[in-house]
């Protein structure tokens, strides 16, 4: 019988779910696993600086591609990673984390090892990641081991949660059955309880036929459960006007005739926010209403006819229907449309606003209002656009979308300096994808100073994304919530374009722009456009400036936090 050691059956595994780059560090409880790696063609090792920056960027690649992998080693290589888990888990990313743990005859002895608490607890670490985790295996039965690795691969990328999975480090080489891998993991979805998904689909239809204004708003998980098809579809048959949030922003094509904008409660555009909140049903897809999200909960929907499509439930005005998954239920939705006539008039499209269109001289200082805008001009179909927490998070809902571009961002968790590490991965999932798929990154000064290493991992391979600095002195967004004048949010100025050859790399291209004519001829350049090499664009701004939207939800959470003080 042909067999194949446990360490490369799961890398072989991986590359089988379109996993082709790993991220992680090596530790001494995980070398022999990673010698496992390189058995396996096409597969490859980023070699991250930090295992923060990995779980940043195994967040990254997870976001364009499905699912990644990280490995770790046990301990101290585990935690500094978690904080990059617990947004994968938040936001509903699918990152399968691989740790190598000590041998399990170590364990048993509770022998006094480094990386240890010194207290012979080996359990205590897996513990931890629980919590932050969507399911756990550490494998200790070889009769069981590769059930369990396909159970935990399936598990991330079906659930978009992170999945925590131990291996002991005398496991790595133990022999599998090699005919295992010619039946592939089922990464289908278990069809829905057909009489709850028949109700469903029977429910939303008559409200549907009852209503005179219906709208869809469309969030994250749209995208990271895959439904984006069936949401531009329900789109088509219905023709509601439909609306994204921040954080679904590019789940619904932004020159679609029947988009309308990002809905973001209180701090909309006045007309988006009378079309939403005057409707009398609302299709909410993948909704995740955090106070950014919301614009800190100031949704003010006239209707409680509202329908929540959710990756393992469905609820409809106030009846919940758990594990009916709303792939199907949409799937289904627009089939039955297809043959409804319904009775509503399709209602205006609020216009989402155009590209600029001034005679702005060229020495005009960049304000971030203007730049968000004209950069529509600058993106492409099947852009990757990743914004920070702060001002490129705000700023990008003003920006329109070429047709197919994703967009990254962490609103939810909001990890200051999660951007500058998921370029990374995402990058590295774009060249796998398309080598001539753009990945272009806006991070403000401050976050980049939490995660710059990273870009020693994308000169390494030779990458090419683009990496625009928004440099506006300190912490804007903390400014503009709370101190405008505080000590602790300034920090120290860095010589940002002399960074790249710093880390290494030999062909590069750099520029600082501060004025609006330096920005149109930068843009404008068709050489610039193309990504053939790595670029670093610092930006300079005002200290203080900021999109509205921005500076009204500061506002917002200083108000809030105020309030919450004071009742406590």
């Amino acid at each position: 019988m042909s067999t194949i050691h446990l360490g490369r059956y799961l890398f072989e595994r991986l590359k089988q779910v379109g996993v082709n780059t790993v991220f992680g560090l090596p530790g001494d409880f995980n070398l022999v696993l990673l010698d496992k790696l390189y058995e396996v063609d096409g597969m490859r090792w980023a070699g991250d600086t930090n295992e923060l920056n990995a779980a940043y960027a195994a967040d990254g690649y997870a976001r364009v591609k499905g699912v990644a992998c990280m490995v770790t080693t046990f301990g101290v290589g585990e935690l500094s990673a978690l904080n990059g888990i617990a947004g994968s888990f938040s936001e509903h990313v699918g990152v399968l984390h691989v740790v190598g743990v000590p041998s399990t005859s170590s364990q048993a002895k509770q022998l006094l090892l480094h990386h240890t608490l010194g207290n012979g607890d080996f359990t205590v670490f897996h513990r931890m990641s629980a919590n932050i985790s969507q399911t756990t295996s550490v494998i200790t039965d070889l009769t069981t081991a590769a059930a369990e690795i396909d159970r935990c691969i399936r598990a991330a990328y079906i659930y978009q949660r992170p999945v925590y999975l131990g291996i002991p480090a005398n496991f790595f080489e133990q022999d599998l059955p090699s005919a295992l891998l010619d039946t592939h993991i089922d990464l289908s979805l278990k069809p829905n309880d057909p009489e709850a998904e028949n109700e469903c689909v029977e429910q939303i239809t008559r409200l549907l036929r009852k209503a005179a204004h219906p709208i869809i708003i469309s969030d994250a998980c749209a995208s990271r459960h895959n439904v984006k098809v069936e949401t531009q579809q329900l789109i088509d048959v219905t023709q509601c006007p439909a609306f994204n949030t921040p954080m679904g922003k590019g789940t619904i094509d932004e020159n679609h005739p029947r988009y309308g904008g990002i809905y973001v409660g209180s701090l909309s555009k006045p007309d988006i926010k009378s079309t939403v909140e005057s409707a009398d049903l609302i299709l909410s897809i993948g909704a995740l209403l955090s106070d950014y999200n919301t614009g800190s909960f100031s949704y003010s929907y006239k209707t409680k006819n509202i329908v929540e499509f959710h990756s393992d439930h469905m609820k409809i005005k106030n009846a919940t229907f758990p594990g009916v998954q709303m792939k199907f239920v949409l799937e289904r939705l627009v089939q039955r449309l297809a043959t409804e006539k319904l009775p509503h008039v399709p209602a205006d499209v609020p216009k989402p606003l155009p590209p600029n269109n001034d005679t702005l001289p060229d020495s005009t200082p960049l304000k971030q209002e203007w730049l968000w805008r004209e950069l529509s001009k600058f993106l492409v179909e099947g852009d990757i656009v990743i914004t920070e927490t702060g001002t490129s998070s705000f700023g990008i809902n003003s920006t329109t979308f070429p047709a197919n571009t994703l967009g990254i961002s962490q609103v939810l968790w909001g990890s200051i300096g999660y951007a500058g590490g998921a370029v990374c991965g995402a990058t590295f999932a774009a060249e796998e994808l398309d080598p001539n798929k753009r990945v272009i990154l806006f991070i403000g000064d401050g976050s980049l100073q939490l995660t710059v290493q990273e870009i020693s991992t994308m000169i390494r391979w030779n990458l090419h994304p683009y990496l625009f600095i928004l440099n506006n002195d300190g912490y804007t967004i903390e400014r503009l919530i709370h101190g405008p004048q505080a000590q602790y949010n300034e920090i120290q100025s860095w010589d940002h374009l002399q960074l790249l050859p710093v880390f290494g790399a030999t062909d590069y291209e750099t520029y600082r722009v501060s004025t609006v004519g330096e920005w149109r001829k930068l843009t404008n350049d068709k050489a610039f456009q193309k990504n053939s090499t790595i670029r670093m664009i610092e930006i300079m701004l005002p200290v203080m400036d900021a999109p509205t939207a921005l500076i009204a939800q500061g506002k917002l959470s200083e108000q809030m936090n105020s309030a919450n003080e004071y009742k406590e």
